[in-house]
């Protein structure tokens, strides 16, 4: 064992350094010292077998039946991609007509159908974590899914729990909700359920994406040629932190019943991702009994037989190990087994049978997702409500200094800033990169942000601009508007009432943010501020940002995050700063004073010294402790907490009413039933907690009580629950928060279960995680 160890790093090592000079053997020795020190990802074989869990056994019969009248290259023929230039689908999977089945198409993204006509963009996954809004997460994903249904697609790219947003320049938090993984795992949860209502759910990026740097091996599909880097970047995770924190999501995702998961371009503990037996066969169809297909983010797939045994059922967009005869050789020569193969093509039978069968099966794909095809308007007007009221909610307010706003008709508005104004150039779809201002930058200079960049971008019907909104309302209410949306240091009327600066944080796929504030857009607001009384910022963010170069300037009166609201940005923001609605949004993540303050948490894992001998190892030994929970433990006050959200009222907290379970057994570990997400008993409620929030204030608002849990041996807070209610004023509304056992328990590594420890636990009830209105404990005995 010990020959083939050492002969594998060799053979790594080699590889590695192909293309430079043959390294010394004192370098091979501290290479191979270096790889071996890193964590390493247990086996876990064979892969389980779907076995028609809950209301998967109806789907899980048919699937056999069908699967059972296939040949070996027909299953193969359901496991591997392949390319049509008739359809605009991110991937196909080939019919069976005979059969009934359809094929099926796998679309981009989990934001809104991308790179066609006719279609809606929603906001983004960082907007509907602001809004901390479990019934619009779940509204969003029953339209947003019809719309992909009614364009032909059968599997919906999305939702994005990971990255969780571990690194805080981490190109693709914005398609994430929260970089907390209860917030996350419970929008997660409503969002699919809503889409499955039409579509296949496809969860991602299954697991440890945290950073979009090395991601993948140079040369390879999302590889960054330019890096010398011989493998892509190792997450390294211990079973606690993975349990607690990473995989927390992809089980509420899994509980809720979703189809199929994404597997990622990285790898986990030096294991890639989409050939991780521990990851795959152990945690996810094991440990959480998920029912669905696991697919290949693309071109994540390295090796043939070792990921189909680990337990990747689908490869995209293609697959050379699998495809000309390779997998059904494997399966002849014993490699792969034939119930392997079998269970492959039977879990993507079922999930599409379960979610995603055509009304009329038997005739073939419909025509919508052609490139070339007769206009089918995807929208439903229903939605527009949702997509608007999703957009407004994901506005946080975090300054307003005096009641600078709402705006009661102003007479004279001067407005500036690059992200004001629709464009007609969609920089934001691109792949990666960053464009606008060159050098240091953080933002896009064409244009008002609504969506990030990359697999994850999704297509307007329109773009309203906050200009074309807040040239209605002058139209309504009398205003002059004055604007320059092109320099970098206006030219400023003294005689304007209000003066509102737009800017915007830009991120993508592909490349990791370079920076958390730019000196373009701080150098313009501060140009404005000096010469406006009443200087007002908006950022549509996707992502952090940092806002201290200015915030405390005697002149800006009111910042907004605004971030992605999708297609209706403008007039969503008009709505929250007249006070049409009060702004309800809460931060879904930590704005610290400086970048310094994210410690290592700031940028990207890159490899360090030689970079052809050095693997890139990202190791999480902090644990949970990512986001508040890190600022906590450090004792760093942030600028703006996670959580935090101002309105245009005040809320008091009163008479906190805590609650165990009565009897015995709620004290004793979780049973080994499995159902879909893990042992039954885990969603077992446990305690409950009542508080009455009370509107103190003279407008209504919508408020968002927030309760936290001090879990013995672990964070002083965890969020463990939520919720968010109009209240009229002087009216008062309960707020009921459900504790269920896994909500209370940590996870033991020795006896591998969850466990609820005897002690107290304290219980902190209020506006943010540092705004804490009403407190008390909770009691558990052995």
């Amino acid at each position: 064992m010990q020959l083939s160890i050492l002969a594998a790093a060799t053979c790594v090592v080699q590889l590695a350094n192909f293309a430079s000079a043959e390294p010394t053997a004192k370098e091979v020795a501290a290479n191979l010292e270096l790889f071996w020190s890193y964590n390493r990802s247990d086996p876990v074989y064979p892969s389980p077998k779907i076995s028609g869990l809950g209301d998967w056994e109806f789907a899980y019969l048919k699937a056999v039946e069908i699967v059972s009248q296939l040949t070996n290259e027909e299953k193969v023929n359901l496991t591997v991609g392949y390319s049509s230039e008739l359809t605009g689908c991110s991937g196909m999977i080939q019919s069976i007509p005979d059969l009934g089945f359809d094929g099926m198409c796998l679309q981009d993204a989990g934001n809104g159908v991308r790179g066609t006509d006719m279609v809606s963009s929603y906001a983004s996954g960082i907007h509907v974590g602001a809004s901390w809004n479990k019934q619009l997460a779940y509204d969003r994903a029953l339209y947003m899914g019809a719309e992909f249904r009614r364009k032909g697609a059968n599997v919906i790219l999305g939702p994005v729990v990971g990255p969780l947003g571990r690194v805080a320049t981490s190109g693709r938090n914005w398609e994430g909700f929260s970089s907390d993984p209860y917030l996350t795992g419970s929008l997660a949860y409503e969002t699919v359920v809503g889409l499955q209502k039409n579509v296949v759910a496809c969860v991602k990026h299954y697991i440890g994406n945290e950073q979009e740097t090395n991601r993948s091996p140079p040369g390879s599909y999302g590889g960054t040629s330019a890096t010398k880097y011989n493998a892509s970047v190792s997450a390294n995770i211990d079973d606690k932190t993975m349990h607690e924190a990473y995989l927390w999501p992809f089980q509420d995702s899994v509980h809720a019943g979703a189809g199929s998961i994404m597997g990622s371009y990285n790898r986990v503990n030096n294991s890639y991702a989409c050939q991780n037996s521990k990851a795959l066969n152990g945690l996810l169809k094991t440990e959480l009994g998920f029912q669905g297909f696991v697919v290949s983010d693309w071109g994540g797939q390295h090796t043939g037989i070792a990921s189909a045994n680990a337990g990747l059922d689908m490869a995209m967009p293609s697959s050379s190990y699998w495809e000309s005869g390779h997998l059904v050789e494997a399966v002849n020569n014993g490699s792969v087994s034939q119930d392997r193969l079998d269970d492959m093509a039977t879990r993507v039978i079922a999930a599409w049978y379960k979610y995603a069968r055509l009304d009329d099966p038997g005739n073939g794909m419909p025509s919508n997702v052609l490139e070339a095809h007769d206009l089918v308007d995807a929208r439903d007007p229903a939605s527009k409500n949702t997509i608007f009221q999703g957009a407004v909610e994901g506005h946080v307010l975090v300054k307003n200094v005096d009641n600078a706003l709402p705006l009661k008709k102003p007479k004279l508005i001067s407005l500036y800033g690059y992200d004001g104004i629709a464009t007609d150039t969609e920089i934001q779809g691109a792949s990666s990169g960053f464009g606008g201002f060159g050098g240091d930058v953080a933002a896009i200079s064409n244009g008002t942000l609504y969506t990030g960049g990359g697999s994850g971008s999704n297509t307007p019907s329109y773009i309203d601009a906050p200009f074309n909104a807040f040239s209605q309302k002058a139209w309504e209410d009398g205003s002059f508007l004055s604007w320059d949306f092109a320099s970098a240091e206006p030219n400023v009327n003294a005689e304007s009432d209000v003066c509102i600066v737009f800017i915007n944080a830009y991120a993508t796929e592909g490349s990791d943010r370079p920076n958390l504030a730019d000196k373009y857009s701080d150098n313009l607001v501060e140009s404005v501020a000096d010469q406006c009384a009443n200087t007002m910022v908006v950022i549509h963010n996707a992502g952090i940002r940092l806002v201290d170069n200015w915030i405390d300037h005697e002149n800006i009166t009111a910042v907004i995050m605004a971030h992605l609201p999708g297609q209706d940005a403008g007039r969503s923001l008009v709505e929250v700063m007249y006070g049409k609605q009060s702004p309800s949004g809460r931060l879904p993540y930590t704005v610290a004073k400086k970048e310094s303050d994210y410690g290592t948490l700031l940028d990207p894992t890159t490899p360090e010294g030689n970079v052809d001998l050095y693997y890139s190892q990202s190791n999480f030994t902090e644990g949970v402790y990512i986001d508040y929970k890190a600022f906590i433990k450090s004792n760093i006050t942030p600028r703006y907490e996670f959580g935090f959200g101002l309105t245009y009222t005040t809320f008091e907290y009163t008479d906190l009413d805590l609650q165990t379970a009565s009897a015995n057994q709620s004290y004793l570990p979780p049973d080994c039933t499995i159902a879909e997400g893990g042992p039954v008993s885990l969603w077992d409620v446990l305690a409950t907690a009542k508080v009455t929030v009370t509107n103190t204030g003279e407008v209504a608002a919508a408020e968002v009580a927030q309760l936290y849990v001090g879990i013995p041996n672990g964070p002083p807070k965890v969020l463990r629950g939520y919720g968010k209610q109009t209240i009229q004023p002087g009216q008062s509304a309960e707020y009921v928060f459900d504790l269920t056992r896994r909500d209370l328990s940590t996870w033991d590594t020795v006896t591998q279960n969850w466990v609820l420890q005897a002690g107290s636990y304290p219980v902190y009830v209020g506006k943010s995680v540092l705004d804490i209105q009403i407190g008390g404990a909770l009691t558990f005995t052995n």
